[in-house]
């Protein structure tokens, strides 16, 4: 994924990122292909940081990104990959069913839902519910994913009672599609996601995360599969994702580390 001035925002991490690289490294003998499958939540920082672990470990990191639903679904169904990153209640799942090792488990970052619409479009109110709300009302079209933060916005509307008001505005969601690229194309007039997903989208105008009062923190999780073939190199990916020097990164791409 092309993250244009962002990744040059972050450039001055790199040698700091490097050198913790190296300290995982230490263990692992022999360079390895690592798979990774999950939910594209953390893909803004996970796609900055990864880098940084493959120069100074010599391993090569292979990700594949699909839904929460359907990726948690896929390793439930029997797919392996040797790292499986989805938000926290599909990890404990998983872990549940004897897909992961309980204990890689670490939790990576946190992240809120955020508010945008199309460049130039008339702002709209996003710093209260009220806002949000009237906003919702006075949309001709609106887009959220299929995914945590899609689920809370369902939520929130029907606990106003917009559900059949609102029905008929809906656009649904694409999949591998960023909710905000469907906003910057004039699909929907407001979007709705996880800010990490929204902040690297041209052409729209993020507004902010959703009001205190009617915000939802989603927790990302990553685990190593039972099956997992390098586990060394495995282990030295998650170490790395939640270490400590890790979470500048986490916090410029809208999230906080777990």
């Amino acid at each position: 994924m092309t993250m244009g001035p962002l990744a040059t925002a972050y450039a001055g991490l790199g040698a700091q990122l490097a050198v913790l690289g190296a300290i995982m490294a230490a263990g692992v003998a022999n360079a390895a292909e690592i798979k990774v499958i999950g939910s594209p939540g953390t893909r803004a920082p996970y796609t900055l940081l990864v880098p940084g672990f493959e120069k100074a470990t010599g391993h090569t990191v292979m990700t594949t990104w699909g839904g929460v639903t359907a990726v948690a679904k896929r390793v439930a169904d029997g797919e392996v990959a040797d790292v499986v990153m989805l938000p926290a209640p599909q990890i404990d799942d998983l872990i549940k069913l004897g897909k992961l090792v309980p204990e890689t488990r670490v939790n990576v970052a946190t992240s809120g839902v955020g508010v945008a619409i199309r460049t130039g479009a008339p702002k709209i109110d996003a710093s209260s519910s009220d806002g949000i709300r009237k906003a919702l009302l006075g949309a001709k079209t609106i887009a959220y994913s299929a995914g945590p933060s899609g689920l809370h916005m369902e939520r929130l509307i029907a606990k106003w009672g917009l559900t059949n008001q609102l029905k008929s505005k809906i656009v649904p969601p694409i999949p591998n599609v960023p909710i905000g690229e469907m906003v910057a194309r004039g699909d929907a007039e407001i979007g709705f996601q996880q800010v990490s997903e929204l902040l690297p989208v041209k052409g729209i105008d993020y507004l902010g995360p959703l009001p205190a009062d009617i915000q939802e923190i989603t927790v990302f999780a990553a685990a190593m599969h039972k099956a997992a073939g390098p586990a060394d190199a495995a282990r030295a990916l998650l170490k790395y994702l939640s270490a400590p020097e890790a979470a500048t990164i986490f916090r410029k791409t809208g999230m906080e580390p777990g």
